[in-house]
């Protein structure tokens, strides 16, 4: 069942944005707060959202300042929380969804799933985690728990190592810059099939914990390539030293099956051609 209305805080966000344009594209009606109108960090945050939402909306928490890099970070996202805590506390939603992120885990040898323990190893990590368990412990509305790893498009604001950086560099005709070989392997998510498997969350009202991977894992070496060789422009990948050890000791795969068997008729756009048709769409 479609709810009667949405609300996305951090509406203006690069998750929020791309939810808030699926959902209208269905027709439902949806209401992107961003910082502008509520400053999640000011005092009596907690009451302004508060006189916002009305009973029976899904609600959907986007906003956050990530990725949180540094402890004051963490405490303005714990400030940030309780904000939106205090105020779905007595609103009476019908449905929250709290975005989180995979840095909830730890490395695994093998695939995670949503039954891999948590323990987070970094303060990006520990902040989705103080942020799931707030929810958790203070929202009795039906909750999910999404977790979605990296995520890559257009609109994305960061400059992060992979396809946002290489698009970037390849715009401006510059060469892409690998780690190494680049060959450290990770599962890249395109941001509008985040948002569709949100828009089926919300209009099936699944509850619980949901990881949001493709099941693919693939080398950045791969990915700048994609881009390289899509770009109008003459880019070359090039190598340089790698400072430190591998992120995630170089392969951070995922199984998908709770996202098979909740959404079988759904299906992820493969990486590499997605990656390349961005960067000739954003050259157009």
């Amino acid at each position: 069942m479609a709810p009667a209305r949405v609300v996305v805080i951090g509406g203006s966000g690069f998750v929020g944005g791309a939810l808030c344009r699926r959902i209208a594209r269905a027709q439902i009606p949806v209401l992107a707060i961003t910082r502008q109108q509520i400053d999640l960090l000011a005092d009596g945050a907690e009451k302004q959202l508060r006189a916002i939402l009305q009973p029976g909306d899904a609600v959907v928490a986007a906003a956050a300042r990530a990725p949180c890099r540094s402890l004051d970070m963490l405490v303005e996202n714990v400030k940030m929380t309780r904000a939106m805590v205090a105020a779905l506390k007595d609103a009476a939603p019908s449905h929250v969804i709290n975005i989180s992120s995979d840095a909830v885990y730890a490395d695994e040898p093998v695939p995670i799933d949503e039954e891999t323990p948590t323990a987070p190893g970094t303060l990006h990590g520990a902040m989705h985690l103080a942020r799931e368990i707030a929810f958790r412990s203070d929202i009795s509305a039906p909750l999910t728990i999404v977790r979605p790893t990296l995520l890559y498009g257009l609109e994305d604001p960061h400059n992060g190592y992979g396809p946002n950086r290489f698009r970037r560099l390849a715009a401006a005709g510059e060469n892409i810059a690998v780690f190494g070989a680049g060959e450290e392997r990770r599962d890249h998510v395109w941001i509008d099939d985040l948002a569709e498997i949100l828009f089926r969350i919300l209009t099936r009202r699944s509850i619980g914990v949901l990881n949001v991977a493709t099941g693919e894992v693939h080398s950045f070496r791969a990915l700048a390539e994609a881009v390289a060789g899509a770009s109008r422009r003459k880019v070359a990948v090039e190598e340089t030293p790698r400072v430190g050890p591998m992120p995630h000791n170089g392969y951070r795969p995922f199984d998908i099956e709770a996202t098979r068997a909740a959404f079988p008729d759904f299906a992820y756009a493969p990486t590499i051609a997605t990656v390349a048709k961005l960067q000739t769409f954003a050259e157009q």
